[in-house]
């Protein structure tokens, strides 16, 4: 059958692999391995000099990795999609693969605060600039444009500010500027598809929702095929000029004959290969354990959370609360627009006695964890001020939503009552 004829909840247990051809195993096997042998020294020379496709060693790709990709491609709607050790390579190698020292990219002010400190301090010590806008007004992408701007990057539901990004309306200038939007849909699996808005790339940490057991960190890169690289011409130059690594390779030439993947085939051949930031076989073997009940998850993740948000919303110790179900304005719009079968399993809250509850609160939970992680099957919470966002100042604290008492709860899919009694109890102490 045709992937593209298949729901989410088969694509994320059957795309990418039916068995294995020498033991005919339907589990997909971990092929925990460094290296591949060759059939004789021609088939090597073509698998380095890309004449054909194969493998060649583990930090480049593996067939279990390489499942894993196929599947979240087809979850995604992509063309193909590359495997990475975490959600910051991810992120890192997404813009890499386009900025060179003296570029810039735009992004959104709402982002995770490890993000943050990667684009503000290290691509700054890289000659790379990140233009930091505010996504309340898609315009401020195309105002912070020039001809050095090489991508756009946002997350989604950003974490943990909570207010789903413009995608469409930022896509589409990008698209009339000639500029492609990367989407980090980290925190909205299945829930949204930013492809089918306009989005070019999109990536993720999968060491959060799709592997969903907090054992394994990930990461990956989703190439979307809907975005001409070539037409950009100057603006693209890692894949419009020749590429020294590989004798003068134009990438998007030389890949012609294999469809439109110029981009996520330099990611895998250049970076991944010279930088080495690969996903272990076994951490892709777990990612996959998770990523076949990611649907039925994220289900219960999002309808727990409606009911934390209705409990909170209703406590007399809470000042605010945080969470695309209870927003209105344009806010609401575009959480109806680009979420659908859900609204997110990340919550905010803010009480009204300030820090000190704050700190008070997480020092009483019981049942929740008190981690640095989100997507968990278990129930998580944070106060970002002084751990994920920390090495922010308050300034740029604000600016992605991290205020002084902010307590920032990744409800799991426990029974709703337990979860609810834990943060009853938690909220009476404080």
């Amino acid at each position: 059958m045709s992937d593209k004829k298949l729901h989410p909840e088969t694509l994320a247990l059957h795309a990418g692999y039916r068995n294995d051809e020498t033991a005919k195993s339907v589990a997909v096997p971990i092929h925990q391995t460094t290296s591949y042998q060759f059939d004789s020294a021609e088939h090597a020379a073509n698998l380095f000099a890309l004449k054909e496709f194969g493998n060649i060693y583990t930090r480049i790709m593996n067939p279990t990795t390489d499942v894993l990709e196929q599947r979240l491609a087809a979850l995604e709607g992509g063309v193909a999609a590359l495997g990475v050790a975490s959600g910051q390579a991810a992120a890192t190698f997404a813009i890499l693969n386009l900025c060179q020292a003296g570029d810039n990219f735009v992004t959104s002010t709402d982002l995770y605060g490890g993000t943050w400190n990667l684009f503000a301090n290290t691509f700054k010590q890289m000659g790379i600039e990140a233009r930091f806008v505010d996504p309340a007004d898609p315009e401020s992408f195309r105002s912070a444009t020039d001809d050095k701007t090489r991508c756009y990057f946002a997350e989604t539901l950003p974490n943990p500010k909570l207010n789903v990004f413009p995608i469409k309306e930022v896509a589409d200038i990008g698209r009339e500027l000639g500029v492609p939007l990367i989407m980090d849909n980290t925190a909205a699996p299945l829930i949204c598809r930013p492809l089918e808005h306009g989005a070019a790339i999109v990536m993720y940490s999968t060491t959060k929702y799709i592997g969903g057991h907090g054992t394994s960190i990930g990461g990956m890169i989703i190439d979307g095929g809907n975005f001409d690289w070539e037409a950009g011409g100057d603006r693209f130059p890692t894949l419009n000029q020749p590429d020294p690594s590989y004798h003068g390779a134009v990438w998007t030439e030389a890949v012609k004959p294999l469809g439109p993947i110029a981009y996520i085939i330099r990611a895998r051949v250049t970076l991944l290969r010279d930088i080495g930031a690969a996903e272990s076989p076994f951490n892709a073997w777990q990612t996959i354990q998770g990523l076949e009940t990611l649907p039925l998850r994220m289900r219960q993740h999002c309808e727990n959370a409606n009911k934390v948000v209705e409990f909170l919303n209703n406590h007399p110790k809470v000042e605010n609360v945080i969470h695309p179900s209870i927003q209105d304005g344009e806010a609401k719009r575009r959480a109806d627009a680009y979420l659908d079968g859900g609204y997110g399993a990340l919550v905010g809250f803010e009480l009204k006695d300030g820090l000190d509850a704050g700190r008070s609160f997480i020092d009483s939970l019981e049942l929740l964890y008190h981690v640095a992680n989100i997507g968990d099957a278990r129930s998580l919470a944070i106060h970002p001020a002084s751990t994920t966002h920390s090495q922010m100042t308050e300034e740029e604290q604000a600016k992605a939503g991290v205020t002084p008492g902010y307590v920032r709860l990744s409800i799991g899919i426990e029974h709703a009552d337990d979860i609810i009694a834990d943060i009853e109890q938690a909220l009476s102490k404080c």
